[in-house]
């Protein structure tokens, strides 16, 4: 899993039958600081999480074993939305004080 940060919402009127129904989102990784790296992907979303939140991105076939995602296209899945992120005693990231 990787830690990124949801910058958008992907849209598709016209794509594969299996993926109908399947909400997608723009996010972009991030470093062990907490710093955006150049890398974004598409990623299909199963637990509802907004643009600016902090989320956990299962990528390759990780991704495909969620719920009946096993059959679908997706190469990289939203799994979790992020409350905090601490490295050495230092936060990170907290979804509580994103907002203030």
């Amino acid at each position: 899993m990787q830690i990124a940060r949801v910058r958008g919402t992907v849209v598709s009127t016209c794509k594969e039958p299996s993926l109908r129904g399947v909400k997608f989102l723009l996010v972009q990784f991030m470093d062990e600081e907490g710093k955006p790296l150049p890398n974004y992907e598409v990623a299909a979303d199963v637990v509802g999480a907004g643009v600016d939140e902090w989320v956990l991105v299962s990528c390759g076939s990780a991704a495909r074993q969620v719920g009946e995602s096993d059959k679908r296209p997706i190469d990289a899945m939203v799994v979790g939305i992020i409350d905090t992120v601490s490295v050495d005693n230092h936060i990170l990231y907290s979804k509580k004080d994103q907002y203030r």
